[in-house]
C-alpha cells in the first residue's frame, strides 16, 4: 500500500549570477506561515524533514533545500559558492516557491546565510531561530580551519578536516564526519569557509543580529554554553535555547529537544 506523502521532493532549476543550479528541495503547503530551513555545512535538507511528523507544526507550510555544492543540489561552478552566493540563491528559491513572509531557521553556515538574508529584508522575516549560526569571530571553529590548517590541495584539506571532525570531543562529531563526503563537494569548501571567516571577523554580525526587529532565538548545545556573548544577546531580548547532551548539531544529538524548543518559541511569539 502506498505511503501518504508528508512533503513534496522537487528539483528546481535556477540561475544565480550566471551559475546554473539544480536545487533539491522538500516542501509542504499549509495555511500557517511557512518555516524556511537553511542547513549547515556538511548537513542537508533532510535534517528538518521530521517537521512533517510533529503535531506541534501541523498546518505550517515549510521549505528545506540543499544549498549549492551540498546534498542533492547541482551547481555548474562550485568555486563561486560563498555566503553571499548562498544568500542570493535563497532569494531565488523563495521567489520560486512564492514565499514572501516566513519564519526563518538556520544552522551554522545556514544560520549565517539566514542572518544576511534577514538583514537585507527584515520586513519579510517573521522570526529567526539561529542554531549556532555565526554572529561573532569565535563562531569560526570549523570554518577558520581554512586559515589555521591550510593546504593548497583542496582534497588534502578536506580529508584532514574530516579526520579532525571525526575525533573532536563533541556529541555527534563522528556522525557528522562520516557524512561529509556525501553532503559537500570538495570544490565548494574554500569559498564557503573563507567567506564565513571574512563576514564573522569584519561584518558586524552581532549588530546585524541584534538589530533584527523580529523575535529571535539562539539555540546552542550545552557543550557550547561557554560562548562569551550568550549573556549579552539574552540581555538584548534574544531567547536562549540550550540543548542538553549536545554540541554543534542538535538535529543529530538531541532532535527531540531541538523541535520542542522551536515549538515553544513559536507558541510564545504567537500567543
Amino acid at each position: 500500500m502506498p505511503v501518504p506523502a508528508t512533503f513534496a521532493h522537487t528539483q528546481v532549476p535556477l540561475e544565480v549570477e550566471g551559475v546554473h543550479l539544480t536545487i533539491a528541495a522538500l516542501h509542504r503547503e499549509g495555511e500557517l506561515a511557512p518555516i524556511v530551513f537553511l542547513h549547515g555545512f556538511g548537513s542537508s535538507k533532510e535534517d528538518y524533514a521530521d517537521i512533517a511528523l510533529r503535531a506541534e507544526f501541523a498546518g505550517h507550510a515549510f521549505l528545506a533545500y540543499d544549498a549549492p555544492g551540498c546534498g542533492d543540489s547541482g551547481c555548474s561552478d562550485l568555486a563561486r559558492v560563498s555566503i553571499p552566493f548562498l544568500q542570493q540563491t535563497a532569494l531565488q528559491v523563495l521567489e520560486h516557491f512564492g514565499i514572501e513572509r516566513f519564519h526563518l531557521v538556520g544552522h551554522s553556515m545556514g544560520g549565517l546565510t539566514a542572518l544576511m538574508l534577514a538583514h537585507q529584508f527584515p520586513q519579510r522575516v517573521l522570526s529567526f531561530v539561529d542554531i549556532e549560526g555565526n554572529i561573532a569571530p569565535e563562531d569560526c571553529f570549523l570554518s577558520r580551519q581554512i586559515i589555521d590548517c591550510p593546504s593548497d590541495d583542496p582534497e588534502l584539506f578536506f580529508t584532514a578536516f574530516i579526520e579532525r571532525a571525526r575525533h573532536a570531543p563533541a556529541y555527534a562529531s563522528a556522525l557528522y564526519a562520516a557524512n561529509l563526503r556525501h553532503k559537500v563537494r570538495v570544490q565548494a569548501v574554500r569559498g564557503i569557509f573563507e567567506s564565513m571567516v571574512e563576514l564573522s571577523d569584519n561584518a558586524n554580525l552581532m549588530g546585524k543580529f541584534l538589530g533584527l526587529p523580529c523575535p529571535k532565538m539562539f539555540m546552542f548545545g550545552d557543550q557550547n554554553a561557554s560562548l562569551s556573548y550568550l549573556p549579552h544577546i539574552a540581555a538584548h531580548g534574544v531567547r536562549l535555547g540550550q540543548i542538553p547532551a549536545c554540541g554543534h548539531f542538535p538535529m543529530y544529538s538531541n532532535p527531540i529537544a531541538m523541535w520542542q524548543h522551536m515549538a515553544d518559541f513559536y507558541g510564545a511569539i504567537s500567543g
